[in-house]
């Protein structure tokens, strides 16, 4: 990002000031710490592609897709999840579903 900033539209008849040199300098760290994390963010997503492409799976898979896809690189992770969902019941993998299905939704948003 460029160290110029866009002008900002300020309503009819109000003035903005110029900032001071401190204000000017924390505005400063503020604009380089936005261009941090959007290009850590791009860097993410990149990788992210990258690692899609190495499994075998386009760019914009879906979540049902890349499980299917590690099922099938995995068969014994998935037996032993069946395994144990056999065993806990399904008043357990209810109760447990009510809590992990929300931490992974929130963990989906997230992206």
């Amino acid at each position: 990002m460029s160290q110029t900033s866009s002008p900002v539209a300020a309503p009819v008849g109000l003035k903005l000031r110029t900032p001071t040199a401190p204000e000017q300098a924390v505005i400063a760290r503020i604009t380089a710490q936005r261009a941090r994390i959007y290009e850590r963010r791009s860097q993410r997503a990149q990788q992210r592609a990258v690692l899609r492409t190495k499994q075998g799976l386009p760019p914009d898979a879906s979540s049902a897709l890349r499980a299917v896809v590690f099922a099938k690189q995995h068969p014994l992770a998935l037996a032993a999840i069946a395994g144990v969902a056999v065993v806990a019941g399904p008043k357990r993998l209810m109760r447990w579903a009510g809590v992990v299905l929300p931490l992974l939704l929130r963990l989906r948003a997230q992206r």
